[in-house]
């Protein structure tokens, strides 16, 4: 009898082992888009060293990959130029049909509420956008607000098409980046991944051990307080809503985020950690283009919101590949979630065209600081993307210079061939510059494509 019962036992426990299901994580899925022109990462898991069988429509080819002792399979397959719709069928003892799949380009959007924020928050123009959102060839993957202590394999959601009913609850800069992009792609599938926590800092979207690392970083990170609506502590929603994503090709990322980092005064130093660290996890130096702060009354005693946004200039030089869309032209002074998410969608869309697509020659950025020529009582400022120079309304009050005494006054200011002169009585040796400095500055210096310059102060 004894033994009978332990024949059973074993031939249950083989039974399970013979017939485990291949499963896959819930990124792959119906619906969803993989990037084009690319060796992509398809991956799930099995019974160790079940032999999975990999079959894509748009070649008909077989990939085979063995799982591995730790019940995990993962394998690299080409994909075509755009196209679809596909299906690929995944074979172990079991077999999974993907249906409905596109192949385009694939973008993640991230960050804080400005990026959260959809058409059902009150956008401008929100019901005749969402009345005519319907787009089979953009596709919506929404990462649910999720924290881990430690990284995690898998993470809740499925891929859904772009149809008024989800369209109204995706981020609205996500679907005004992906609308932009179609229009010079022609009509190329995008797929969007959406991963935002509105009211969290920069530092819970990146690897712990990354700010563990660099003390500089910690000590920025001991100063978040506990809220309410978010977690504060390093890597909580990076483990759970970003590291489950990096086996999944991407083209590239936008952000929107920094409202939550005003007070630190090393956004630049944390914000750079943070791509760097994304860049890492994917092992591949994408695009990564990102919106500035819009002016905000974050206080009159400070000058916080300011040097965030200093801080995100500075962050273009330090890291490669990444782009900057300003919006201080577009966003009001007194609400922290401006309404006008279509203007900024299509500049970080025009900056993808420009510097990662190549399809737009146009001029996509405003005026950057550059450097300071001092000449006695005068100080000339250069600029990048400075053709067509001009002061709106013939406002040209946001200029302040200093001598060695550190104090800052208002500075006469001139425009002379592309460059801004600037002079005050009142500082006869000048030894540094600072321009839309206070935190509800709205830039008034624009180039000829009618985009803003850009904060600064001078080291």
């Amino acid at each position: 009898m004894k033994n009978n019962l332990i024949a059973f036992i074993l031939f249950l426990v083989f039974s399970n082992m013979a017939f485990a299901n291949v499963t896959l994580p819930n990124l792959l899925s119906d619906n969803m888009v993989l990037q084009r022109n690319a060796e992509v990462n398809l991956w799930g898991w099995a019974n160790p060293q079940e032999e999975v069988v990999i079959t894509p429509s748009w070649n008909n080819q077989t990939y085979i990959i063995k799982a591995s002792n730790q019940a995990i399979w993962q394998i690299k397959i080409p994909t075509p130029k755009e196209g679809g719709p596909f299906s690929i069928s995944i074979k172990g003892y079991n077999e999974i049909v993907l249906k409905n799949i596109l192949v385009g380009e694939v973008w993640i959007c991230s960050g804080q509420s400005n990026m959260e924020m959809n058409a059902s928050w009150g956008i401008e123009n929100g019901d005749e956008v969402v009345k005519n959102a319907t787009n089979p060839n953009i596709r919506f993957f929404t990462v649910p607000k999720l924290t881990a202590t430690t990284p995690q394999n898998n993470l809740p959601g499925n891929w859904t098409e772009c149809v008024p009913e989800t369209m109204k609850n995706f981020s609205a800069v996500g679907y005004f980046f992906a609308k932009r992009l179609q229009d010079d792609l022609k009509n190329v599938p995008i797929g969007l991944i959406s991963s935002n926590w509105g009211g969290t800092p920069a530092e819970i979207w990146m690897p712990e051990e990354v700010i563990q690392n660099d003390t500089i970083l910690i000590e920025a990170a001991k100063t978040r307080k506990e809220e309410s609506y978010g977690p504060n502590q390093p890597g909580r929603a990076f483990n759970a809503m970003i590291y489950p994503l990096v086996q999944f090709k991407i083209a590239g990322v936008i952000w929107y985020q920094g409202e939550s980092n005003v007070g630190s005064t090393v956004y630049d130093k944390t914000f750079s950690a943070l791509i760097t660290s994304w860049r890492k996890g994917w092992q591949y130096d994408f695009p990564f283009y990102y919106v500035q702060i819009a002016p905000y009354k974050y206080g009159e005693n400070h000058f916080g919101g300011a040097i965030i946004r200093d801080a995100q200039r500075k962050v273009l030089r330090e890291v490669p590949n990444t782009g900057m869309a300003l919006t201080t032209d577009i966003s009001p002074i007194d609400d922290i979630h401006p309404k006008d998410k279509k203007s900024v969608g299509t500049r970080l869309a025009n900056l993808a065209l420009t510097k990662t697509y190549k399809t737009n020659t146009a001029l996509v950025n405003g005026p950057l600081y550059n450097a300071i020529k001092i000449e006695k009582n005068k100080v000339v400022v250069s600029f990048d993307f400075a053709e067509g120079l001009y002061f709106k309304d013939n406002k040209a009050d946001l200029f302040e210079i200093t001598g060695a005494d550190g104090i800052f006054y208002e500075a006469k200011a001139t425009i002379k061939k592309n460059n801004v002169i600037l002079q005050s009585d009142k500082v006869k040796l000048p030894v540094k510059v600072r321009y839309a400095w206070k935190n509800t500055d709205q830039s008034t210096l624009f180039n000829k494509a009618n985009l803003p310059a850009s904060t600064f102060i001078t080291e």
